[in-house]
């Protein structure tokens, strides 16, 4: 029995998690908060989160290939097919396109159809017509990695969880069955499970504690519990400190994201002589609008310290090649054009 790098074959590495005929899967974190991590999981982990998420989809399906499997995302995309029975088809190498996209649901059989997908692929798909379409045919759009913004299509459920958690355990705010979860005083959302990983390759880490029998995984991530459903803030790491109140730039990004002319956007903080941080906004446009940023900007329905001193239209949004949203890029552009503001 032996540990199987999802680098080498991700697909095949969860199926046989699945099967049990390997101990488990290594798994490399995002590097989102510093350098990346090789995180062990148990085979049993990888079947247990797989077959939560087709009990809470309603059952097994044929699956689409459409992450890079040698990530946890991609990878429980295969680990769920296989809990299944379903048969994986996987999208054509090369650029994510709508065109690819739908050619590949052409190669998909009949019956339940699953997909899961980071927030700028399904905005590509929603602003292409073909790709709309294919879209439309699943049964369930996954949709992870990201606040999604305001272009999910009818059949989108959202995702929250991580590498330590074999990807979403957490379902439109909603926990898979045998989740636990629990926020901090200090407003860090912790998880707890049948999925949660063995740990680092590199040694123990004070994330990963027991708690009378249950462990438990403390994110990098503000939340608030109600008991019944999770909402998430953004990371500890992205809070601006504005005045000396608290901004949570995901607030930020949703009221941007509501107004229909903004496809996309970010929310950073960037240094200010009297505020000590001040809220910078980049937004790129949705296709064939033009965006009165100013206007905008003091339309928000945020509270004051929260409204941006600044939005910034911009092409695209920076992203990192997992989709996730680069927010030192974002941050660097936010900078000079706070310098250049009068």
């Amino acid at each position: 029995m032996t540990y199987a790098r999802l680098v080498d074959g991700g697909a095949d590495a969860a199926a046989a998690a699945v099967d049990g005929t390997i101990e488990g899967i290594i798994a490399a974190t995002s590097g989102s908060t510093g350098e990346p991590r090789d995180v062990l999981i148990r085979a049993d982990a990888v079947a247990a989160g797989a077959r939560a998420a087709l009990e809470r989809l309603g059952g097994p399906g044929n699956w689409l290939l459409a992450l890079p499997e040698d990530r946890i995302a991609g990878a429980m995309v295969a680990a769920r097919a296989r809990a299944g029975e379903g048969i994986l088809t996987r999208m054509a190498r090369g650029s994510f396109t709508p065109q690819a996209f739908a050619a590949a649901v052409t190669r998909m059989p009949q019956g339940r159809r699953y997909v899961s997908l980071v927030p700028t692929q399904v905005r590509r798909l929603v602003g292409d017509p073909a790709g709309a379409d294919a879209l439309a045919t699943f049964d369930a759009v996954l949709v992870g990695g990201a606040p999604p913004g305001a272009t999910l299509p009818a059949n989108a459920v959202e995702t929250y969880g991580m590498t330590e958690t074999c990807g979403g355990c957490v379902y439109d705010g909603m926990p898979l069955a045998g989740v636990d979860v629990a926020v901090g005083a200090d407003g860090r959302i912790s998880l707890a499970g049948p999925m949660l990983a063995e740990g680092y390759a590199d040694g123990s880490d004070p994330s990963f504690t027991e708690i009378g029998g249950t462990r438990w995984f403390t994110t990098s991530d503000l939340g608030a519990w109600d008991g019944t459903r999770l909402t998430v803030h953004g990371r500890v790491d992205d809070v601006i400190i504005s005045g000396g109140a608290n901004v949570h730039p995901a607030t930020v990004e949703r009221a941007l994201l509501a107004h229909p002319g903004v496809a996309d956007a970010v929310a950073v903080g960037v240094p200010h002589a009297e505020w000590g941080e001040a809220v910078v906004a980049l937004v790129a446009p949705a296709s064939g609008t033009v965006l009165e940023t100013e206007v905008l900007r003091l339309g928000l329905d945020l509270p004051r310290h929260a409204r941006p001193r600044i939005v910034l239209a911009v092409d695209a949004i920076p992203r990192t090649p997992a989709g996730k949203i680069d927010r030192s890029a974002a941050r660097a552009i936010a900078a000079r054009a706070a310098e250049e503001a009068p």
